[in-house]
This record gives structure tokens, C-alpha cells and sequence, in this order.
């Protein structure tokens, strides 16, 4: 017995000590790693899950690269923004091999175009050239989102982020997302953005880009794009109501853009040396920060973004005085001089003469003299400017 519990004791010491000297399990693979927890927590408050349709949006001239999740009722939700690391080129389209340019564009993202085994920790292909790149002959290939700061063409992110990146889409393919759409602009595409970068050259192809933001934006829809005679073409919503939205903010972001030009904003271009970086890292990019590990030529940084006015805004001139006339029933005047008895007011606008001084444009509103000979007296006038 004592020989028996002596060999136990032996036994078990030695698969202690095996255990302990056997190296550790291998690590989960990078490109299966889950989702974190935070964002799987987002979902459930903004009524989505892991497995939901994604869209993602990049914007160049802000660095930052939005994750869209679709959620229960069929729209899609903003889920995240993440902060680009960096890119490379300037605004506008890629056009050739070599430019470093980060395209521009709509483009389609599926399974094949995932890589888990990319230098650059875990990367996607975008799916530049597309089919409206190929149709201007545009050259090159490999634009990725990847990790490690660096860029050549490409939306580099962190190792984190592209992790999660790659988590979140996995998850979307895994959920009976056969493909996600990939939306990539120069800049936000407000009226506004529109309006003073409308001398750059590639205004033309920015406004293609524009219709397709804003159906994204009206109705929080995927916007139906394809190419046809060397253009980006949106189809019409199937549903009616979503299809008169998407028209009403075409509409009114024209308006906007017109009036923006009418009222004499500046209009201006923003230039780079080669590319440019979130502001949240643009620091730890100046000081070579380990943090960001290699940063592909952070000398460009000091000159990303650099806004030159090619037009100067006009000042609109001050709007003209206008004649304040306070009128008083007549009945009213006998019993109260004060001005809570006044009943009528009218304006009557000034204009500006020559040399800018006030020109009377009218003299009291249409049918204004009619009314004060009908039993109004006492009108007390004043010039007000406005």
C-alpha cells in the first residue's frame, strides 16, 4: 500500500512539473479574435448585433473612418468612428500607379478580400480599380485597410483597430453578409465643403460622390450604385417614401450649395505633402510615440491640410434701414398716448443710393395709406436699422 501511494505521488509530481515546463498554448489566431465586449454592448443599445449587414465610410480630409451597422428596423445606425492613422496623396481620386494616392470612391468589400495573413497585422482589400476607376483607366492595385501606421496608397489603422475591423466584419459575413459597401470621400459632404472647394479640379467627380452621400444620409439606406457610361449612377429606392426623402435632400443640399456660392463664401484648396493623420495622433506621430510603432514619411505631417483661398468671401453689405411707422386707432389715441395702445406697425424698406447712402425704395407698405385715412392718426415713425 505504502509502495502503491508512494508511486501516485510520484506520478502526479511529474505531470506537474511536465506541465509546467510545456510551453504555453498557442494564442488565438489574430484574425478570430471576438469582438470587444464594449462594442458588442454598443450593439445591443443601438439595437443591432454582431451578425447584422455593416457599411463603412472614410473621409480623408477628417481621418476618420465610420462602421455602420443595420439595424432591426432595416436602416442603418452609426455604430463607431475610428480614427485613421494615416494616409497618403491628396484629395481627389487615385489615378496611376505610383501616385499614393488612397482612392476615392464606392467599392464592394467580400470574403476573398479579407487578409488574415497580411504583413500589416490583418488588412482588407478595398476592391480599387473599380468598375468606374477601370473605366478611366485607372492603374494600381492592393489599396488596403490594414494595420501599422503607414501608407503608400492605403487607409492604415492601428493594429487595434484593424482588429476590430476585421472582427466586425468577419462577424457581418458570418451573419449572411455576402458583400458591405465601402464608401470613400474626400471630406464630409456638406453644402458647405461643397461650396468652398468648388474651384478644385476635381469638383466634377466630387459632385458624382456627393448623390451618393446623400441618399446614404436621407435615408440611412445602402445606395444602389453601378457604373454606367463612365459615371456613377444611383438607383432609385424601391420604397417610394425612402426615394422622395433621398430627392428632397438632393434638392435641398443644391440650394444650400448655391446660395452658400451667392452669398460669397471663400473658396479654397486643401493641399498636403503626402497625406495626412487623425489629429488624435498627430502628436504621438511628431514625437516617433512607440505607441504607433512605424509612421510612414511623419515629416509630411507638418504640411497636411494647409487651406489656401482661391477666392476671398465677399462681405455682404449691411441689410438697408427699414421706417418703423407705429399707428394708433384713432378712438385709441383719445384715451392712451402710451405704446402698448399701438395696433398696426409698418415697415417700409430703405434702399441704398448711389455712393451707399439710404434711398427710400417705398414709401409705406401697399395699402398702408389707405388704412391710416380710415381712422388712424398720431403715426409715430422711426428709422431702425437692422
Amino acid at each position: 500500500m505504502a509502495r502503491e501511494a508512494t508511486r501516485k505521488v510520484l506520478c502526479a509530481a511529474a505531470f506537474a512539473i511536465a506541465a509546467a515546463l510545456a510551453p504555453p498554448a498557442a494564442a488565438q489566431p489574430k484574425h478570430l479574435a471576438p469582438i470587444p465586449a464594449a462594442t458588442v454592448a454598443l450593439m445591443a443599445a443601438k439595437n443591432t448585433s454582431p451578425g447584422a449587414p455593416i457599411l463603412m465610410r472614410v473621409f480623408k480630409k477628417e481621418s476618420e473612418l465610420e462602421v455602420w451597422k443595420q439595424a432591426r428596423d432595416g436602416r442603418y445606425v452609426l455604430l463607431k468612428t475610428f480614427p485613421i492613422c494615416r494616409w497618403s496623396g491628396q484629395l481627389g481620386p487615385k489615378m496611376r500607379v505610383g501616385d499614393r494616392q488612397a482612392p476615392e470612391g464606392f467599392y464592394t468589400i467580400t470574403p476573398r478580400q479579407m487578409n488574415p495573413n497580411s504583413a500589416y497585422h490583418l488588412s482588407f482589400d478595398t476592391g480599387f480599380p473599380n468598375a468606374y476607376d477601370r473605366a478611366r483607366g485607372a492603374t494600381g492595385s492592393a489599396l488596403m485597410v490594414h494595420g501599422t501606421c503607414s501608407s503608400m496608397g492605403c487607409y492604415a489603422m492601428t493594429d487595434a483597430q484593424v482588429g476590430e475591423l476585421f472582427a466586425l466584419a468577419r462577424e457581418a459575413f458570418a451573419g449572411g453578409q455576402a458583400a458591405f459597401q465601402f464608401h470613400a470621400y474626400p471630406f464630409r459632404m456638406t453644402a458647405q465643403n461643397m461650396a468652398r472647394h468648388r474651384t478644385e479640379p476635381h469638383i466634377g467627380f466630387w459632385r458624382m460622390l456627393k448623390e451618393g452621400y446623400d441618399r446614404f444620409e436621407a435615408t440611412a439606406e445602402e445606395p444602389s450604385v453601378s457604373v454606367a457610361g463612365g459615371r456613377y449612377v444611383f438607383g432609385p429606392f424601391r420604397n417610394p417614401e425612402r426615394e422622395a426623402l433621398a430627392q428632397a435632400r438632393l434638392a435641398e443640399e443644391s440650394r444650400k450649395i448655391e446660395t452658400l456660392i451667392a452669398d460669397g463664401i471663400a473658396a479654397i484648396r486643401t493641399t498636403y505633402s503626402d497625406g495626412g493623420t487623425h489629429p488624435s495622433f498627430a502628436s504621438l506621430a511628431r514625437m516617433g510615440s512607440p505607441r504607433l510603432g512605424m509612421v510612414s514619411r511623419p515629416e509630411a505631417l507638418a504640411l497636411a491640410g494647409r487651406e489656401i483661398t482661391v477666392i476671398p468671401a465677399r462681405k455682404a453689405p449691411p441689410l438697408p434701414p427699414v421706417l418703423v411707422a407705429g399707428l394708433r386707432p384713432a378712438e385709441a389715441a383719445a384715451e392712451s398716448s402710451g405704446p402698448d395702445a399701438m395696433s398696426v406697425f409698418v415697415f417700409a424698406s430703405l434702399g441704398y443710393g448711389t455712393g451707399g447712402s439710404p434711398a427710400a425704395a417705398s414709401a409705406l407698405i401697399p395699402g398702408s395709406a389707405r388704412i391710416v385715412e380710415q381712422g388712424f392718426g398720431r403715426a409715430g415713425f422711426q428709422l431702425a436699422l437692422r
